[in-house]
C-alpha cells in the first residue's frame, strides 16, 4: 500500500514535470515569436528611403520593404490575389497631373468642375451666414490653362540635370514641371526652350545653398487679347555672359516674344523679383486690353492672372456700384488702375490710391493711353489716404476696395464712414477676412446686400468675391 502511494506520487511528479516542460516549450515559442516581432533585423535599421527633392519617401519604398516593416507597426502591403489586384487598379484614380500631390497648388484638380463650384459656394455661404445672401458662383466655360502669368524656378536635380518648375508647398524643394494644367501653354513652351538652351550657353542655375550660379527664375506674362509676350530672366548677378546671343537664339525659336527683360535679384530672400532691371529686347512691357481699355503691364505690375474671369468680375462690380456719371469714386488698392479706369467712363471723377510706386507709374501711363482725364492717382497707403480725406472734409459717393489677402484695416473702414460714402463695393480674394471686415462695416452702419463668388482660380481652393454694401439710413 505504501509502495503504491510512492509510485503514485512519482507518476504525479512526472506528470507535473511533463506539464512544466510543455509549458516551457510554449513559452519558448512565444518568446521566440516575440523576438521575431520586437527585435528588427539588422538591415531594417537602415532608412527605408533617401529623401529626394519633390518625392515623398513612400514613393521610393519597395513592396518587400513594406512587408518587412509591417512587423514593426508600419503600414502593411497586403498580398492580394490577381483578381483583387486588377480590381484595385480599376478603382485607383489616376490624377490629371503627374505632380499634383508633390506640388500642392491645385487641390481640386481631380474634382469635377461643377463640384468645385458647389464646394466654393458652400464655403462662402458658411462664412457669410447671417451677413448677406450668396449668389451662384460664376465659373469658367473652360477651366484650364487660364493663367496669363507663369513663374518657373530653375535648379538642378540630384544627378545634376537642369530642371524648372515650382516650389513644393511650404518648402524650397523644386518640383520639375514641364506642362501645367492651369498655366498658359505657350508660356510653358518658352520655359522649356530656355531650360534646353542653358547647357549650350554654359549658364548655371542658381544654387540657394552655395550662392553660386546665375539664373534663378523665369517669369512670363502674356496679353490675353493682344497676344504680346514678356519674358523676364531673373539672375543673381547683373553680369550675363553672351546675353545678346542668348536673346537672339531665344527669339529665333519664339518670334512671338515681344520683349525680354533681365531682372537682377542678388538677395538671399524668397522674393522672386529684384529692384533693378535691364531691357534686353523690346519696350520692356506688354499692353493688354480689358473691358475695352488698354493697360500697360510691367514685370512687377499687379494684374489679374485670369483675364476671362476678370472681365466678368469688374463688370459685376461696376453693375453693383450703379454709377450714373455724377459720382466721386475712390478706387482703393488700385494697382495699375484697371478697375478705376474702367469705372471712369461711368463716373464723375475717380481717385486711385496705391502704395506700390511702379504700379502708380503704370496707372498714370494707362490713363494717358486711354485718353482719360477724370481720374487722378496717388502713391500712398490706402488707409492713411482715406483718413486724410476724411479729416479734410472731402466726400466720396462710392468706394471700390480691393485689399490684399490680409483684408482691410479698421482705420480705413472708419474713414469710409466718416466720408459718408453711400455705397461700398468690396472685391475680396480671401473669404475669411471678407467676413471679418463685413461684420465690422455693419457696426459702422453699412449693410451687405449680396455677395457674388467668382472662380478666378479653377482647380484651387481660392475664391474671389464681390460684395455690395449700402449705408443704412438713420
Amino acid at each position: 500500500m505504501q509502495e503504491k502511494n510512492v509510485q503514485g506520487k512519482k507518476k504525479q511528479e512526472k506528470k507535473v514535470q511533463g506539464n512544466k516542460s510543455q509549458e516551457n516549450r510554449i513559452q519558448g515559442k512565444q518568446v521566440q515569436e516575440g523576438k521575431n516581432q520586437g527585435i528588427p533585423k539588422r538591415e531594417n535599421k537602415r532608412p527605408e528611403s533617401r529623401a529626394v527633392k519633390g518625392v515623398r519617401p513612400e514613393q521610393k519604398q519597395r513592396p518587400e520593404q513594406k512587408q518587412k516593416a509591417a512587423k514593426f507597426g508600419k503600414p502593411v502591403l497586403k498580398q492580394q490575389s490577381g483578381q483583387n489586384v486588377e480590381k484595385g487598379k480599376k478603382n485607383a484614380k489616376k490624377s490629371m497631373c503627374p505632380v499634383m500631390r508633390q506640388c500642392g497648388g491645385c487641390q481640386m484638380l481631380d474634382m469635377p468642375y461643377a463640384e468645385q463650384l458647389k464646394t466654393k459656394r458652400k464655403r462662402l455661404e458658411t462664412l457669410l451666414k447671417g451677413i448677406c445672401p450668396v449668389k451662384d458662383m460664376i465659373g469658367m466655360e473652360d477651366p484650364f490653362y487660364y493663367r496669363n502669368k507663369v513663374h518657373a524656378v530653375f535648379d538642378r536635380d540630384r544627378r545634376g540635370n537642369i530642371i524648372s518648375g515650382i516650389y513644393q508647398e511650404n518648402t524650397h524643394n523644386v518640383v520639375p514641371v514641364e506642362k501645367c494644367m492651369i498655366e498658359d501653354q505657350k508660356a510653358d513652351e518658352i520655359i522649356g526652350t530656355i531650360r534646353g538652351m542653358l547647357k549650350s550657353f554654359k549658364i548655371r542655375t542658381f544654387d540657394e545653398d552655395t550662392g553660386y550660379g546665375l539664373l534663378r527664375h523665369v517669369l512670363i506674362r502674356r496679353g490675353f487679347e493682344s497676344g504680346e509676350i514678356m519674358v523676364v530672366l531673373v539672375t543673381a548677378s547683373p553680369v550675363f555672359p553672351s546675353k545678346n546671343n542668348f536673346v537672339k537664339a531665344l527669339r529665333e525659336k519664339h518670334p512671338e516674344i515681344t520683349t525680354i527683360v533681365q531682372n537682377i535679384n542678388g538677395r538671399g530672400t524668397s522674393m522672386v523679383l529684384g529692384e533693378k532691371e535691364h531691357v534686353l529686347y523690346g519696350k520692356g512691357y506688354i499692353v493688354d486690353t480689358l473691358c475695352g481699355c488698354s493697360f500697360r503691364i510691367s514685370s512687377r505690375s499687379f494684374y489679374q492672372v485670369n483675364p476671362v474671369q476678370t472681365e466678368k468680375l469688374y463688370t459685376k462690380a461696376l453693375e453693383l456700384a450703379g454709377l450714373t456719371g455724377k459720382e466721386t469714386v475712390v478706387d482703393a488698392y488700385c494697382g495699375i488702375g484697371t478697375i478705376g479706369i474702367i469705372a471712369s467712363k461711368k463716373a464723375g471723377n475717380v481717385i486711385g490710391v496705391e502704395l506700390n510706386q511702379d504700379a502708380v507709374r503704370d496707372a498714370i501711363n494707362n490713363a494717358k493711353m486711354n485718353q482719360i482725364s477724370n481720374i487722378r492717382f496717388f502713391c500712398n497707403d490706402a488707409g492713411r489716404f482715406l483718413v486724410n480725406m476724411a479729416e479734410a472734409g472731402e466726400k466720396a459717393d462710392v468706394v471700390i476696395m480691393d485689399p490684399p489677402r490680409s483684408g482691410s484695416t479698421e482705420e480705413f473702414m472708419d474713414s469710409i464712414a466718416k466720408m459718408g460714402a453711400k455705397k461700398v463695393v468690396y472685391v475680396s480674394c480671401n473669404p475669411e477676412t471678407l467676413a471679418r471686415d463685413l461684420a465690422y462695416m455693419k457696426k459702422l452702419g453699412y449693410k451687405a446686400k449680396e455677395a457674388v463668388g467668382f472662380d478666378m482660380f479653377p482647380a484651387t481652393e481660392h475664391v474671389e468675391t464681390v460684395v455690395l454694401m449700402s449705408r443704412v439710413s438713420k
